[in-house]
């Protein structure tokens, strides 16, 4: 199970007390899960490298919302609920929520060939007559590339150089659709679909592709209808206007004290575009927790590589941990900022955190906070 996890991963600073100052001072009835998530956190915001930090837990029906830190360093400029974050690959699992609702719509279907939905022949989709399916798609087993252009992969794997972000906007500048789907020609499948894992964020661009298919529209506006007719997520997008734009979190690659610019957009956006804030990714996690029809297909196991480690809709499902039952969880990464979102209906319990800081140990930084979060509650419910 490991070197999945570490895949996704892969693929995927002031005096102390200005670092841990947070946006709103602790309510006066502060409960147990507050003071818990102020220690943990304010430990890692008071990193050399690590700005600022917002989190939200849900735990048995109530929400814990904290920001900490700054999001500038030396200007004190806290985030807060109206900050919004780029979420990076937490992108995907909206992708996947859609196309699980398309699957109960009878629109779509797993097993369908991804041939169906292409406006042209791409005969090199398969190997031995084993067509890629949308599954195969959703669960990164299609045998794709990581990235589309192909120009982005070599760049992306030596992510910690500085000049990473700007290399990724110089070639995502002038990248559209039809060089998407040009470049498609070009893949070469080595491996029958769904036997190996390779994670693929050009698999979720065609995806969206094929919800534009099937919905004949675009796969924004079906984004934020989705989100906002189901889940009521109002503040969730890929595309910022003017006054949303001012409240867009400036970030930093590696150790590097310059703010990174923002990453360029893909053709779709689907993988790695979307935006959101705080208050809306906690209204996603309770919508995770509430096991309704949609929910529940998206969390259904289209592929297990092994009894501890499966994948649904571009979910990874990781029930190594006994104690905290199974987990649904999602790594996001772009060059300025890291985020994970954690479901663990076992506890009824869901955790999204970001930081605007992205580096070679944010990620493990983010994990070790969660895991004292996890075990706390773990040991309050004995």
């Amino acid at each position: 199970m490991n070197k999945y996890i570490l895949l996704i991963l892969l693929l995927t600073t002031i005096s102390c007390n200005n670092k841990s100052k947070k946006s709103s001072k602790i309510k006066k009835e502060t409960s147990e899960i507050d003071l818990l998530i102020d220690s943990v956190v304010t430990k890692m915001v008071n990193d050399t490298l690590i700005n600022s930090t917002s989190i939200g837990v849900y735990y048995n029906e109530k929400e814990y919302i904290n920001h900490f830190g700054e999001l500038e360093k030396g200007k004190g400029n806290t985030p807060n609920n109206k900050t919004i974050y780029e979420i990076g690959s937490l992108s995907k699992i909206f992708t996947g929520t859609i196309v699980a609702n398309a699957v109960l719509e009878r629109r779509i279907n797993v097993d369908d060939e991804i041939n169906k939905y292409l406006n042209e022949e791409y005969p090199n989709l398969s190997y031995l007559n084993q067509p890629i399916k949308i599954k195969h798609l959703l669960t990164h087993t299609s045998g794709f590339p990581n990235m589309l252009p192909f120009e982005l992969n070599p760049i992306l794997s030596d992510f910690l150089n500085y000049d990473t972000p700007l290399k990724i906007n110089e070639v995502l500048e002038n990248y559209n659709k039809s060089k998407f789907f040009k470049d498609i020609h070009s893949i070469k499948i080595d491996t029958i679909p769904g036997f190996n894992y390779s994670y693929s964020s050009a698999g979720t661009e065609l995806t969206a592709h094929i919800l534009e298919e099937i919905y004949k529209t675009n796969y924004e506006d079906l984004l934020i209808n989705f989100l906002s007719e189901k889940i009521g997520m109002k503040n969730t997008k890929i595309t910022l206007n003017k006054y949303e734009i001012t409240n867009l979190a400036v970030g930093y690659h590696t150790d590097n004290s310059t703010i990174t610019s923002a990453m360029g957009k893909l053709p779709w956006g689907a993988s790695g575009n979307i935006k959101s804030t705080i208050p809306d990714m906690m209204k996603f996690v309770k919508y995770q927790l509430a096991n309704n029809d949609i929910v529940l297909e998206s969390h259904r196991p289209l592929i297990q590589f092994n009894k501890k480690f499966g994948l649904s809709y571009f979910w990874n499902i990781d029930s190594s941990n006994e104690k905290l039952g199974k987990q649904y969880f999602h790594h996001g990464g772009v060059p300025r900022a890291q985020s994970y979102i954690y479901i663990i209906p076992k506890y009824n319990l869901g955790v999204f955190i970001i930081t605007n800081q992205s580096g070679k140990n944010t990620a493990n930084k983010m994990k070790e906070v969660l895991n004292q979060i996890f075990d706390k509650i773990i040991l309050e419910t004995k």
